[in-house]
């Protein structure tokens, strides 16, 4: 069952960082769902990527809009969440967090700037998205937040003290949320990716070490982590998951607490 039969034809969903890897294709499966688009990116360079995306979007028959905001900056997310509900008349119902970068460096020779970075992006940016996404469900008593975490957040990983902090702080988080929101209808849950075909893991040192410590002896594709996020967003049978994490990451992480 669709959105468009379950939910209505044409709720808006932003999904931040959704100009290319993950996030891209977590932005097309919603289409598929009959879901209007939000292409969030942060910079100035990416415009042509979330343009791009646009159009994959308006090709499935939903409507789209490319909107630059930088997830650290509560006031730029005000602007884009006023720019959100100026454009639709439906509220905001889906909310999908995947905005994160990383900068690797083992710990003792990590700086102040590369820790803060990305605690700024991946901890801080889901927070004051989850906030504002958070203040538009609770009015209209419903909405679907996931919050996209890391199997890093569970089990750790040399040379990403920084990242590992983040993602492992999205999981707490989204439990906290999850009970704050959970009285107004409001689902939120975090999704967790294990080792990703993306950008991000192109330049990996020590890809065959790494595809040795996986189950499934691969490296996962985004179209799988989208799967699980179009499942926690559209389909009925998610209306009554909240406050958990889900690991799509080839069974690296079993056994994690």
């Amino acid at each position: 069952m669709s959105i468009s039969d379950s939910l209505g034809k044409g709720k808006p969903a932003l999904v931040t960082g959704s100009a290319t890897g993950i996030g891209r294709q977590i932005a097309l499966q919603l289409a598929k769902e009959g879901c209007n688009l939000v292409i969030n990116y942060p910079i100035d360079s990416l415009k042509e990527a979330a343009d791009s995306v646009v159009k994959e979007v308006q090709a499935l028959g939903t409507e789209a809009v490319a909107i630059k905001a930088d997830v650290t900056s509560p006031d730029e997310i005000k602007t884009m969440m006023d720019e959100i509900a100026a454009k639709w008349k439906e509220p905001l119902y889906i909310c999908v967090n995947n905005a994160g970068i990383t900068k690797d460096s083992l710990a003792i020779r990590m700086t102040p700037e590369q820790w803060q970075a990305v605690i700024n992006v991946n901890l801080s940016g889901v927070f004051y998205c989850a906030q504002a996404a958070g203040r538009v469900m609770l009015k209209a008593r419903a909405g679907k937040i996931v919050n996209i975490a890391s199997v890093v957040g569970q089990i750790g990983n040399i040379g990403q003290a920084n990242y590992s902090a983040s993602k492992g702080g999205v999981i707490a988080m989204s439990k906290t949320l999850a009970r704050e929101f959970g009285p107004r209808g409001i689902c939120v849950n975090a999704v967790c990716p294990g080792f990703i075909e993306t950008p991000m893991t192109a330049n990996l040192p020590g890809v065959e070490k790494i595809i040795e410590t996986i189950p499934l002896a691969r490296f996962g594709k985004p179209e799988e982590v989208a799967g699980m996020v179009r499942f926690l967003c559209t389909d009925p049978a998610s209306d009554y998951i909240t406050g958990h994490c889900f690991d799509v990451d080839g069974g690296i992480g079993m056994g994690a607490a």
